[in-house]
């Protein structure tokens, strides 16, 4: 809540576009100028900066984009957010690019299979996934990957940093993604017999990375 991050994020919020104080304190008037960032980006709002959104203002500032745009030109509205039915499924938005339907569409025929450790990795149709296996899944129906990778794998594979549709997060004992604002998950899956979860969770200790292209 304070200290050189703070400073660095404040410094950002002021170059994006954001009049913020550089004191290195989370308060209430910080907190109110990431709600800014939020609402002019088409973000949750709720005032807090998680990795993703840091990663986020970091790669806009760093592109030279503005609150007002870049190099004189508008900021691109952020894509649609996809919905979380009733029965636990993904319900795709329609501006989202053919591999995202894909992965949303392969992601709920698998949405409710159970957890199998090594699930996925030696058969794509398997009666169970694990983590990195349902991952696997749902780019291997995009055409996107071809074999399918453990966590590990996934710490190294596509670009650095969030994407604008899908973010992968990895680490040598986990896997998860982010799919068109959905977090497509096995952790949570027997809690509401489901992969999909419209909630976030914190990804530190993870690397972030995402699908060339989206």
């Amino acid at each position: 809540m304070r200290g050189t991050d703070v400073r660095v994020l404040q410094d950002f919020l002021g170059r994006w576009g954001v009049k913020t104080t550089v004191d290195g304190i989370y308060g209430r008037g910080t907190a109110g100028r990431v709600r800014t960032w939020e609402r002019a980006t088409h973000r949750r709002i709720d005032g807090r900066m998680s990795l993703a959104d840091s990663a986020e203002l970091r790669r806009a500032v760093v592109a030279g984009e503005t609150r007002q745009g870049t190099a004189g030109q508008s900021v691109a509205p952020a894509p649609e957010k996809a919905t979380l039915g009733p029965d636990g499924l993904a319900i795709a938005p329609a501006s989202a690019p053919p591999a995202v339907q894909a992965m949303i569409a392969a992601g709920n025929q698998i949405a409710a299979k159970p957890y199998k450790y090594g699930g996925g990795h030696g058969n794509w149709d398997d009666v169970g996934y694990d983590c990195s296996g349902s991952m696997s899944y749902v780019l291997h129906a995009a055409g996107l990957l071809h074999t399918a990778l453990d966590s590990t794998g996934f710490e190294s594979w596509g670009d650095a940093g969030p994407g604008v549709w899908v973010t992968n997060y990895a680490n040598s004992g986990h896997s998860y993604m982010v799919i068109a604002g959905l977090r497509f998950d096995t952790s949570g899956r027997a809690d509401d017999g489901s992969r999909w979860h419209d909630t976030m969770r914190s990804g530190d200790g993870y690397t972030v990375r995402h699908p060339p292209g989206l």
